[in-house]
């Protein structure tokens, strides 16, 4: 019932919500003579904080109509090559100038943890030049009808199986953060049945494959209540009148709440400097907060089974770096994967996944030539700076481009926005059978 008083909560707030707006619009009018007043800026200011804190965010857009190649703009057209029940697969389709060449095909594996996929905006903004780029656009739960079926975590690696077959031979994909894990299971079973639609290189970036190493307070927390007390106290079912009524899941409020209190002080002086900058008219800074809480506070709802079997896998039972996690009956083993080449990338105070998780994999792929292997640890970054911001345009995407195109088909005309093979750092690649022991 808890989702029934929140949706009646939210409804009941509209017309405060509403009447704030309007007044907030007849304060900032530059008719009003109080808008050029401190007072009357006050007051906008204020209409404004309390509407946006109180609205419930869309799913935002992807917004990318451009990109620049071989120091040109060109267009992007985004489309969806293949829909399925519970995710959209979109392509970024540009326009290339003549006698490009063949860039990197590579697919996104966005993370299904409460936000939509458009949180990488900026990792496919700052790919888009690189690579010839696909992504995964999960659905709200609550919006798909209880007729399309359930979702779990099999299923989840199905699709990414399904996706990197779609796309065919010589296709890279990359994961970030909670896909980590249903990622490499995909590439260990289609390795072990030799499938020749094998990714030609994967990039884990800020996973959760082994949480025993350098717990976090999102670890602990999985740690330290059984499966049965998530099941009873965040599993509701969605209200009506949305598509997905009576469907049980796991709703993305609750997901949001559980961020905002790791950071709460971090978010109210958020809030504040936004005020202030109204009042100052300092419109780049407020319209970066706005930017920002637009994604940060646009969530969506986990399916139930989903969520139960993840938080079960991966963080309860670490079944995988254990070698028991089950795919449709069969062990995922990771042994098995030997062709596709293996890049690991973590930030070095990331609070959320924490250093070494990600690394993990390196071992479990205990197969893997040297020569396929590669990790890198990104100074000065928490778990947001893995995959956007200034350090990960300038220090991780050219090792990810560098990766990709050394493992990959060889492109047939030098991309001139590719980093110079002589300027890009080299990754360090971690010992084969090097042990990652957990901390105690």
């Amino acid at each position: 019932m808890f989702y029934h008083f929140y949706e009646l909560g939210h409804a009941a707030m509209a017309p405060a919500r509403a009447t704030a707006e309007s007044m907030r619009i007849a304060y900032a009018n530059p008719f009003n003579p109080l808008s050029y007043t401190a007072l009357g800026r006050s007051m906008a200011a204020g209409l404004e904080v309390f509407e946006r804190a109180t609205r419930r965010y869309g799913k935002p857009s992807f917004d990318l109509p451009t990109t620049t190649i071989s120091g040109k703009p060109v267009s992007v057209h985004e489309q969806i090559a293949l829909s399925k029940p519970f995710c959209d697969l979109l392509h970024f389709q540009r326009v290339l100038p003549s006698g490009h060449g063949r860039d990197p095909k590579l697919l996104i594996v966005a993370p299904m943890s409460g936000h939509y996929a458009t949180l990488l905006r900026g990792t496919v903004e700052a790919l888009l030049p690189h690579a010839d780029i696909y992504i995964t656009d999960w659905k709200d739960a609550r919006m798909v009808p209880l007729s399309e079926g359930s979702f779990d975590l099999d299923d989840y690696i199905d699709y990414v199986i399904e996706m990197i077959r779609f796309l065919g031979e010589d296709t890279h994909v990359l994961a970030v953060c909670q896909p980590s894990v249903p990622v490499l299971a995909a590439v260990a079973r289609m390795e072990e049945d030799k499938d020749p639609f094998a990714p030609a290189s994967m990039t884990l970036m800020g996973g959760p494959i082994d949480t025993r190493i350098n717990p976090t307070a999102v670890n602990q927390l999985a740690q330290d209540k059984p499966l049965s007390w998530f099941a009873d106290n965040v599993v509701m079912q969605v209200p009506w009148p949305q598509p997905g009524f009576m469907r049980n899941v796991y709703p993305g409020f609750l997901q949001l709440s559980g961020f905002m209190s790791m950071n709460l002080d971090r978010h109210m002086i958020a809030h504040k400097d936004f005020f202030f900058h109204l009042v100052k008219n300092d419109g780049d800074s407020a319209d970066k907060h706005r930017d920002f809480y637009d994604e940060y506070l646009a969530v969506m709802d986990l399916t139930a089974e989903f969520y139960l079997q993840t938080v079960d896998t991966v963080f309860i039972k670490h079944s995988l770096p254990k070698g028991d996690m089950m795919h449709r009956g069969s062990r995922v083993d990771c042994s098995k994967i030997r062709r596709t080449a293996l890049l690991t990338v973590e930030g070095e105070n990331d609070d959320i996944s924490g250093v070494g998780q990600t690394h993990a994999a390196q071992t479990l792929c205990s197969s893997l030539a040297d020569g396929k292997r590669g990790h890198y640890v990104q100074p000065d970054v928490g778990h947001y700076g893995v995959f956007n911001g200034s350090r990960f345009r300038k220090e991780i995407v050219p090792r990810i481009v560098s990766f990709m195109r050394e493992h990959g088909a060889r492109t047939e005309a030098v991309n001139s926005n590719s980093p110079a093979k002589s300027s890009t750092p080299k990754l360090r690649l971690p010992r084969r059978g090097a042990q990652s022991q957990p901390k105690a």
